[in-house]
């Protein structure tokens, strides 16, 4: 009965006394704040997303407004942007080194023997020790605890004994394992990979606006060459009836018809291979736009911008490649990539260093009959302290001279990289503004030649009325028209898909599309 006695009230007092050491250790503030919190994790578009549906199952769509779409709900963007989420997970691992961690146990033992002085009488005597700790290890290299132990005994031989400790044990790194810049490297790297991820995002979004940009005016231009050849197939059958009325009065021979017959089946083989090309086109718009609607395979997809040349003053090639080394993402990357590198040296150099520790513990140590006397018995004169310094150093210390000459040449890589990779961006975005003038002098050539042949067809057309030309000269004719008409369309789109390789590869093309990235 008096062992039960003893242990509730052992069990009330550290009900009493855990919470007062929290509220000590928890307390105090870090010696150094960590980091920054981010203001969010994921990666989100400023700007609305979907386009409604009409009820006819029919998506009426801008550029910008399947830009938004697919910014909204690309599947692999969505992918992508998980990424920045899962990096900052690791943050969260690497900063719980600089968590309080409370520790506690309680041991019992009890014996019952006989007593050699009394026979007739049996000893009973038994003993509870009870611990409680706090612990911290701090971004200076410092590692700091606070404990206080209780040790009660009993016997019916001798009165109850209460032994009450209260502690403080500090230990400091003197050389490695010192100081904030070691400490915090790891949290540091962790912080350096999230913003990498978001680099990847941005150059993910980056080229998917791309791609769909790209593959809406391929739409466009797969519509309109459905329309040409449409219109081209409506002309040659009326031309087939002329051929026949001509036949009928003698004015040519039976063998201009099956010239005729012939161009009648060309283009409705064109036909049928620009329908293939359109719902081709149309998978690859759908399936970048994934637009949220039930079964959106079978949506019809209408545009609301066409094709024109846009009135767009060039800046000069050194301004766009200024830009590029400035904002794109790959060179913003690998430029973090040199920032861990530069951690990782500091983390590997701290290793060199021997390892020397001073430590320090103070206790006052209470004894009393009863455990509460032995709490206040703390306030006495009687105290521990003891410290010292302690040493450790690997003679040869191969692995930590492997490890720091490791980052010193993987620092040097990482720069040697970036400087690579500066100057293929000077080479891309060159390249692409050669290609954003020769699309734009395309137009101007492509636009002669659709003058010259409508002429041309003209002139063959009146001759063919004289009978000074054939069927065949004139089908020629219009085939070349034909072509000289998509020629013309195909320049204007490839104009406007140079323009977007250009942004995206000088890394402004989130900005002039008016996207804003927040984390």
């Amino acid at each position: 009965m008096q062992i039960h006695q003893r242990h509730r009230h052992l069990k009330r007092t550290l009900v009493i006394i855990i919470p007062c050491l929290l509220w000590l250790f928890i307390g105090v503030q870090p010696l150094l704040a960590v980091k920054a919190t981010e203001a969010a994790s994921d990666e989100r578009q400023t700007a609305a997303s979907a386009v409604p549906t009409t009820d006819n199952g029919t998506i009426t769509i801008s550029v910008q407004g399947a830009i938004m779409m697919a910014l909204g709900h690309n599947r692999s963007l969505k992918v992508e942007q998980l990424t920045p989420a899962i990096k900052e997970t690791l943050e969260d691992q690497e900063e719980a080194v600089f968590s309080p961690v409370l520790e506690g146990d309680i041991t019992l033992t009890q014996e019952q023997g006989n007593s050699q002085s009394s026979p007739e009488r049996d000893i009973e005597s038994g003993n509870v020790n009870a611990d409680v700790g706090l612990s911290r290890y701090y971004p200076t290299g410092t590692d700091v605890e606070v404990s206080l132990s209780s040790k009660m005994s009993w016997s019916n031989h001798y009165s109850d004994f209460h032994a009450s400790r209260l502690g403080v044990s500090i230990t400091q790194a003197l050389l490695r394992g010192k100081g904030t810049d070691f400490n915090l490297a790891r949290i540091r790297k962790a912080d350096l990979g999230t913003q990498i991820s978001r680099y990847e995002v941005r150059g993910f979004s980056e080229s998917l606006i791309a791609s769909v940009e790209k593959t809406y005016w391929d739409y466009a231009l797969a519509r309109h060459r459905i329309d040409i050849y449409r219109e081209s197939l409506h002309i040659a059958e009326k031309q087939k009836e002329e051929i026949e009325e001509m036949i009928r009065f003698g004015k040519i021979s039976e063998s201009e018809l099956v010239v005729a017959m012939a161009e009648i089946a060309m283009r409705r083989e064109g036909l049928i291979t620009a329908q293939s090309t359109l719902e081709k086109t149309k998978l690859q718009l759908i399936r970048l736009l994934s637009p949220p609607v039930m079964n959106p395979w079978n949506q019809k997809i209408v545009l609301t911008d066409r094709p024109v040349l846009p009135d767009v003053q060039m800046d000069t090639v050194a301004s766009h490649v200024a830009l590029a080394l400035s904002r794109r993402a790959d060179i913003g990357e690998a430029q973090l990539k040199i920032d861990g590198g530069d951690i990782e040296l500091v983390r590997t150099k701290n290793g060199l260093l021997p390892r020397m520790d001073l430590f320090i513990t103070l206790g006052k140590t209470g004894y009393a009959g009863s455990f509460g006397n032995s709490i206040r018995d703390i306030d006495e004169n009687s105290y521990d302290l003891y410290g010292g310094i302690s040493f450790e150093y690997p003679l040869a210390n191969r692995a930590a001279r492997a490890l720091h000459r490791n980052a010193v040449l993987t620092k040097r890589q990482l720069e040697e990289a970036l400087e690579n990779l500066k100057e293929l961006a000077e080479v891309d975005v060159r390249s692409a503004y050669i290609e954003v003038e020769n699309a734009r002098k395309q137009i101007e050539a492509t636009e002669a030649t659709h003058a010259l042949q409508q002429e041309k067809l003209r002139i063959e057309t009146e001759k063919f009325r004289f009978g000074k030309s054939t069927t065949l000269q004139v089908a020629q004719s219009q085939r070349d028209l034909l072509e000289s008409r998509i020629a013309k369309t195909r320049a204007i789109v490839t104009y406007l898909k140079s323009f977007v390789d250009l942004y995206r590869l000088e890394g402004s093309l989130l900005e002039r599309r008016g996207i804003t990235l927040v984390e």
